[in-house]
């Protein structure tokens, strides 16, 4: 499965009905939580997706709103309570930190989803054709491969966007014959930093949204200017993981990552902002997804015996977290530290028998991810 996103080109009364159907959805997804909730409080039963589903044709004709968004659409509104209440059952049953699904409030709820490609969605002439709203333009700056099956529409900060997931058959790329290995020592990946770049300009939004009084025209103005400020810092570190995962696809067959536990990580407070900005999960969900494509192999290891190895002399070095930099007691190697990144690359063949540490992306001049 791949996902290619465009952005659409709606006019305004496209626009007035995309969020409405936002809006609709947004109120059928409380009523159904709330209706789930109040069954089990007052009767002691617990209402599955099929009875709730059931129940919409009768429900439209009493709420005559529900009639302009499509069928398809308003069930998998139903469809992603009944995923939220099983992720809590799931978590409940875990032991783990419930969390119970909550309604969502007014500009919480940013998409609706059409489950089946051609029934209610479709491409004619250029256009997107979605039923209820009308044939959309699009910037057609990626063309679609595969079989397209699911449509999801995505309200952003800066527009629309119509997220089409295709059935992409695996293009498997012929072997190089070499070998990418992730290590706690190696080449050093540069971070982008894109957070802490953009950190001033996200304060003083920010700063500028708090002196606005709540639901003011400008207090809005702000508010998107806001949006769109971290927009531009997610794609920055989006863009920079599809970088840095596409290099080891292309160049190597076998890949070996460390295994991190970055949801615990994440919790130490000094860390976590810097943890975050690198975006260790994201790099490491796009190199899956690349590398199944292509057809390499990828492995996770246990970072335990990793991450206190000098990549240079092989040998076990006793491991401080405190202790970023530091020197290996066997060989001197200055730029041993622990977990210095979550790809961290070694290539066979340089250098020494554990291969040579050579920068692979960013500027020149710009040091490694210090955390």
């Amino acid at each position: 499965m791949k996902t290619f996103v465009s952005k659409l080109r709606p006019t305004l009364a496209q626009v007035a009905c995309l969020s409405e159907t936002v809006e609709t959805c947004r109120q059928r997804y409380n009523h159904a939580l709330s209706e789930r909730k109040t069954a089990y409080r007052e009767r002691g039963e617990s209402i599955g997706f099929a009875r709730q589903c059931a129940s919409l044709p009768m429900l439209k004709r009493e709420v005559p709103y529900l009639q302009r968004v499509h069928s398809q659409v308003v069930q998998d509104v139903v469809r992603r309570g009944d995923r939220a209440f099983q992720a809590f059952v799931r978590r409940v049953n875990a032991g783990e930190k419930a969390g119970y699904p909550r309604c969502k409030g007014w500009g919480r709820y940013d998409s609706f989803t059409y489950p089946r490609w051609g029934n209610g969605v479709k491409r004619e002439q250029g256009r997107f054709v979605l039923s209820k709203i009308g044939a959309l333009r699009l910037h057609n700056d990626r063309p679609v491969e595969g079989t397209p099956t699911i449509c999801i529409i995505v309200r952003n900060a800066d527009g629309w966007y119509a997220h089409i997931v295709c059935d992409v058959a695996p293009s498997p790329l012929p072997p190089t014959g070499r070998s990418f290995a992730t290590l706690s020592n190696g080449v050093q990946i540069a971070n982008p930093r894109s957070y802490r770049v953009a950190e001033r300009t996200l304060k003083q939004a920010q700063r500028r949204l708090s002196r606005r009084v709540k639901g003011s025209n400008r207090s809005r103005k702000a508010r998107t200017l806001l949006a769109n400020a971290h927009l531009k810092v997610k794609r920055a570190r989006r863009d920079f993981a599809h970088t840095i995962a596409r290099a080891p696809v292309n160049e190597d067959d076998h890949i070996v990552v460390e295994k991190l536990n970055i949801r615990g990580m994440v919790r130490n407070h000094p860390l976590a902002k810097s943890i975050s900005d690198a975006g260790w999960g994201i790099v490491l969900n796009i190199l899956l997804a690349k590398a199944a494509r292509a057809g390499r192999v990828v492995v996770a290891v246990n970072p335990a015996g990793t991450s206190q190895r000098c990549a240079r002399c092989g040998e076990s070095v006793p491991k401080r977290l405190a202790v970023r930099w530091h020197s290996c007691p066997y060989c001197g190697c200055e730029l041993h530290r622990d977990h210095n990144a979550a790809l961290t690359i070694l290539k066979k063949g340089g250098g020494t028998a554990f291969g040579e540490a050579l920068p692979l992306g960013g500027p020149k001049n710009r040091e490694p991810h210090r955390l």
